[in-house]
Protein backbone atom coordinates (compact mmCIF):
# COMPACT_ATOMS: atom_id res chain seq x y z
CA UNK A 1 0.00 0.00 0.00
CA UNK A 2 1.42 3.69 -0.55
CA UNK A 3 0.89 4.84 3.17
CA UNK A 4 0.53 8.66 1.43
CA UNK A 5 -2.11 7.63 -1.01
CA UNK A 6 -4.26 4.87 -0.15
CA UNK A 7 -6.00 3.15 -2.69
CA UNK A 8 -10.03 3.05 -2.28
CA UNK A 9 -12.89 1.69 -4.32
CA UNK A 10 -16.42 3.04 -4.85
CA UNK A 11 -19.13 0.64 -5.30
CA UNK A 12 -22.66 2.53 -5.42
CA UNK A 13 -25.06 2.27 -8.64
CA UNK A 14 -25.75 5.83 -8.42
CA UNK A 15 -23.47 7.29 -10.49
CA UNK A 16 -23.80 10.47 -9.06
CA UNK A 17 -22.89 9.32 -5.41
CA UNK A 18 -19.53 7.88 -7.10
CA UNK A 19 -18.65 10.84 -8.81
CA UNK A 20 -19.36 13.41 -5.80
CA UNK A 21 -17.21 10.71 -3.30
CA UNK A 22 -14.39 10.31 -5.83
CA UNK A 23 -13.89 13.88 -6.33
CA UNK A 24 -14.54 14.72 -2.22
CA UNK A 25 -12.13 11.84 -1.97
CA UNK A 26 -9.33 12.88 -3.98
CA UNK A 27 -8.80 16.55 -2.82
CA UNK A 28 -7.72 14.57 0.65
CA UNK A 29 -5.17 12.52 -1.34
CA UNK A 30 -6.40 9.50 -1.57
CA UNK A 31 -6.35 7.30 -5.17
CA UNK A 32 -10.20 6.19 -6.16
CA UNK A 33 -11.45 4.06 -7.82
CA UNK A 34 -15.75 3.09 -8.42
CA UNK A 35 -17.46 0.53 -9.68
CA UNK A 36 -21.26 0.41 -10.16
CA UNK A 37 -22.15 -2.89 -9.25
CA UNK A 38 -20.35 -6.27 -7.96
CA UNK A 39 -19.14 -7.76 -11.39
CA UNK A 40 -16.93 -4.33 -11.87
CA UNK A 41 -16.08 -4.32 -8.28
CA UNK A 42 -14.67 -8.21 -8.84
CA UNK A 43 -13.08 -6.50 -12.33
CA UNK A 44 -11.66 -4.23 -10.83
CA UNK A 45 -10.11 -6.13 -7.60
CA UNK A 46 -8.69 -8.13 -10.46
CA UNK A 47 -6.83 -5.52 -11.91
CA UNK A 48 -5.89 -3.03 -9.01
CA UNK A 49 -4.95 -3.79 -4.74
CA UNK A 50 -6.87 -1.59 -2.95
CA UNK A 51 -6.37 -0.52 0.77
CA UNK A 52 -10.26 -0.41 1.45
CA UNK A 53 -13.91 -0.49 0.00
CA UNK A 54 -16.88 1.87 0.05
CA UNK A 55 -19.72 -0.67 -0.42
CA UNK A 56 -23.70 0.43 -1.00
CA UNK A 57 -26.10 -1.77 0.18
CA UNK A 58 -28.85 -1.34 -1.61
CA UNK A 59 -27.78 -1.94 -5.67
CA UNK A 60 -29.71 -4.10 -7.75
CA UNK A 61 -28.16 -7.61 -8.37
CA UNK A 62 -25.61 -8.78 -5.26
CA UNK A 63 -26.41 -6.28 -3.05
CA UNK A 64 -23.98 -4.89 -0.14
CA UNK A 65 -24.47 -7.70 2.55
CA UNK A 66 -24.03 -10.44 -0.22
CA UNK A 67 -20.87 -8.68 -1.92
CA UNK A 68 -19.18 -8.08 1.48
CA UNK A 69 -20.05 -11.93 2.32
CA UNK A 70 -18.62 -13.29 -1.04
CA UNK A 71 -15.48 -10.64 -0.23
CA UNK A 72 -14.88 -12.15 3.45
CA UNK A 73 -14.19 -15.68 2.13
CA UNK A 74 -11.00 -15.01 1.27
CA UNK A 75 -9.80 -11.32 1.80
CA UNK A 76 -9.37 -9.09 4.60
CA UNK A 77 -9.60 -6.26 3.05
CA UNK A 78 -11.50 -3.21 5.23
CA UNK A 79 -14.79 -2.14 3.86
CA UNK A 80 -16.96 0.51 4.95
CA UNK A 81 -20.91 -0.32 4.07
CA UNK A 82 -23.11 2.94 3.30
CA UNK A 83 -26.91 2.79 3.33
CA UNK A 84 -29.99 4.98 2.62
CA UNK A 85 -32.17 3.22 5.16
CA UNK A 86 -30.52 3.86 8.20
CA UNK A 87 -31.81 1.38 10.47
CA UNK A 88 -30.59 -0.09 13.35
CA UNK A 89 -31.08 -3.94 11.80
CA UNK A 90 -28.87 -3.32 8.58
CA UNK A 91 -26.01 -2.12 10.69
CA UNK A 92 -26.17 -5.07 12.87
CA UNK A 93 -26.34 -7.19 9.53
CA UNK A 94 -23.73 -5.26 7.90
CA UNK A 95 -21.35 -5.50 10.85
CA UNK A 96 -22.29 -9.52 11.15
CA UNK A 97 -21.63 -10.45 7.39
CA UNK A 98 -17.92 -9.02 7.94
CA UNK A 99 -18.30 -5.09 7.61
CA UNK A 100 -15.30 -3.17 9.53
CA UNK A 101 -17.72 -0.11 9.75
CA UNK A 102 -21.33 1.14 8.65
CA UNK A 103 -22.67 4.83 8.08
CA UNK A 104 -26.08 6.01 7.14
CA UNK A 105 -27.04 7.93 4.46
CA UNK A 106 -27.31 10.84 4.07
CA UNK A 107 -23.89 11.62 5.93
CA UNK A 108 -21.44 14.44 6.32
CA UNK A 109 -18.66 13.63 3.41
CA UNK A 110 -16.02 14.61 6.24
CA UNK A 111 -17.14 12.05 8.82
CA UNK A 112 -17.09 9.37 6.13
CA UNK A 113 -13.61 10.73 6.02
CA UNK A 114 -12.69 10.41 9.24
CA UNK A 115 -13.75 6.76 9.32
CA UNK A 116 -11.83 6.00 6.30
CA UNK A 117 -8.58 7.06 8.44
CA UNK A 118 -9.74 5.26 11.39
CA UNK A 119 -10.44 2.16 9.63
CA UNK A 120 -7.29 1.86 7.81
CA UNK A 121 -5.29 3.13 11.07
CA UNK A 122 -6.65 -0.23 12.78
CA UNK A 123 -5.74 -2.22 9.66
CA UNK A 124 -2.39 -0.96 9.68
CA UNK A 125 -1.37 -0.48 13.15
CA UNK A 126 -4.09 -2.46 14.87
CA UNK A 127 -3.25 -1.73 18.46
CA UNK A 128 -0.63 0.29 20.92
CA UNK A 129 -0.07 -1.98 23.43
CA UNK A 130 0.10 -0.98 26.61
CA UNK A 131 3.39 -1.28 28.37
CA UNK A 132 2.69 -5.06 30.44
CA UNK A 133 1.27 -6.38 27.32
CA UNK A 134 2.15 -10.00 27.23
CA UNK A 135 2.87 -9.82 23.46
CA UNK A 136 4.16 -6.68 23.34
CA UNK A 137 8.21 -8.41 22.54
CA UNK A 138 6.77 -10.63 19.94
CA UNK A 139 5.26 -9.96 16.25
CA UNK A 140 4.29 -14.07 16.57
CA UNK A 141 2.19 -15.39 18.88
CA UNK A 142 0.85 -18.96 20.17
CA UNK A 143 -2.71 -20.07 22.32
CA UNK A 144 -4.19 -23.66 21.91
CA UNK A 145 -2.16 -24.54 18.55
CA UNK A 146 -2.72 -21.72 16.92
CA UNK A 147 -0.74 -19.25 15.27
CA UNK A 148 -1.05 -15.43 15.00
CA UNK A 149 1.56 -13.57 13.58
CA UNK A 150 1.04 -9.63 13.85
CA UNK A 151 3.56 -8.51 11.00
CA UNK A 152 1.95 -9.69 8.37
CA UNK A 153 -1.57 -10.46 9.83
CA UNK A 154 -2.21 -14.01 9.26
CA UNK A 155 -3.84 -16.16 11.86
CA UNK A 156 -3.20 -20.02 11.24
CA UNK A 157 -5.54 -22.36 13.24
CA UNK A 158 -3.59 -25.83 14.60
CA UNK A 159 -3.78 -27.88 11.04
CA UNK A 160 -1.83 -25.19 9.66
CA UNK A 161 -4.81 -23.28 7.62
CA UNK A 162 -4.76 -19.76 7.05
CA UNK A 163 -8.15 -18.20 8.77
CA UNK A 164 -9.25 -14.82 7.56
CA UNK A 165 -10.15 -12.51 9.68
CA UNK A 166 -11.87 -8.69 9.09
CA UNK A 167 -9.61 -5.94 10.13
CA UNK A 168 -12.43 -5.72 13.00
CA UNK A 169 -11.87 -9.13 13.55
CA UNK A 170 -8.47 -8.90 13.62
CA UNK A 171 -8.30 -5.79 15.98
CA UNK A 172 -10.26 -7.53 18.22
CA UNK A 173 -8.58 -10.97 18.71
CA UNK A 174 -5.50 -8.98 19.21
CA UNK A 175 -6.93 -7.28 22.01
CA UNK A 176 -7.62 -10.17 23.62
CA UNK A 177 -4.17 -11.79 22.83
CA UNK A 178 -2.62 -8.62 24.82
CA UNK A 179 -4.80 -8.66 27.73
CA UNK A 180 -5.45 -12.57 28.47
CA UNK A 181 -6.90 -13.89 31.27
CA UNK A 182 -8.52 -10.66 32.16
CA UNK A 183 -11.89 -9.23 32.15
CA UNK A 184 -12.41 -6.70 29.63
CA UNK A 185 -15.84 -4.88 29.37
CA UNK A 186 -17.80 -3.99 26.30
CA UNK A 187 -16.29 -0.37 26.71
CA UNK A 188 -12.24 -0.96 27.31
CA UNK A 189 -13.23 -3.58 24.23
CA UNK A 190 -14.48 -0.08 22.18
CA UNK A 191 -11.84 1.86 23.48
CA UNK A 192 -9.17 -0.39 22.14
CA UNK A 193 -10.48 -1.10 19.29
CA UNK A 194 -12.42 1.56 17.94
CA UNK A 195 -10.97 4.72 20.02
CA UNK A 196 -14.47 5.03 21.05
CA UNK A 197 -17.08 4.64 23.77
CA UNK A 198 -19.76 2.61 23.54
CA UNK A 199 -23.74 4.00 23.05
CA UNK A 200 -26.70 2.54 25.38
CA UNK A 201 -27.48 0.20 22.22
CA UNK A 202 -24.08 -0.68 20.83
CA UNK A 203 -24.25 -4.09 20.45
CA UNK A 204 -20.85 -3.72 17.23
CA UNK A 205 -18.49 -5.86 20.03
CA UNK A 206 -21.15 -8.75 21.13
CA UNK A 207 -21.87 -8.86 16.90
CA UNK A 208 -17.78 -9.31 16.45
CA UNK A 209 -17.15 -11.29 18.93
CA UNK A 210 -19.79 -13.72 17.93
CA UNK A 211 -18.05 -13.49 14.33
CA UNK A 212 -14.72 -13.95 15.89
CA UNK A 213 -16.38 -17.16 17.94
CA UNK A 214 -17.00 -18.46 14.58
CA UNK A 215 -13.76 -18.69 13.45
CA UNK A 216 -11.52 -19.92 16.25
CA UNK A 217 -14.11 -21.99 18.73
CA UNK A 218 -14.68 -25.14 18.42
CA UNK A 219 -17.95 -25.44 18.89
CA UNK A 220 -19.36 -21.32 19.12
CA UNK A 221 -22.28 -21.62 21.08
CA UNK A 222 -20.17 -23.49 23.63
CA UNK A 223 -17.15 -20.91 23.65
CA UNK A 224 -14.05 -21.84 25.40
CA UNK A 225 -11.67 -19.05 24.20
CA UNK A 226 -13.94 -16.21 24.51
CA UNK A 227 -15.91 -16.14 27.71
CA UNK A 228 -18.77 -14.28 28.39
CA UNK A 229 -18.65 -12.49 31.50
CA UNK A 230 -22.20 -11.95 33.04
CA UNK A 231 -22.27 -7.90 34.06
CA UNK A 232 -18.41 -7.64 33.00
CA UNK A 233 -17.73 -8.34 29.16
CA UNK A 234 -15.52 -11.19 28.10
CA UNK A 235 -12.73 -12.58 28.92
CA UNK A 236 -9.39 -14.53 27.07
CA UNK A 237 -8.92 -17.77 28.52
CA UNK A 238 -5.69 -19.62 26.51
CA UNK A 239 -2.90 -19.26 27.39
CA UNK A 240 -0.85 -16.92 25.25
CA UNK A 241 2.51 -17.80 24.65
CA UNK A 242 4.58 -15.21 22.76
CA UNK A 243 7.68 -16.69 20.10
CA UNK A 244 10.59 -15.22 18.67
CA UNK A 245 10.10 -14.68 14.72
CA UNK A 246 11.73 -16.74 12.12
CA UNK A 247 12.55 -16.20 8.53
Amino acid sequence: MDEQNPRLLIVDDDKEIRELLANFLSRYGYLVSAAANGKDMFAQLARHTFDLIILDIMMPGDDGFSLCKQLRKDSNLPIIMLSAIGEETDRIIGLEVGADDYLPKPFNPRELVARIKAVLRRSQHPIEPEPQSTTSDSDTVVFCNWIIDKGTRKLLNPEGIEIILSAGEYTLLVAFLDHPRRVLSRDQLLEITHNRSAGPFDRSIDIQVSRLRQKIEVDPKQPELIKTVRGGGYMFTAKVTPQACHA
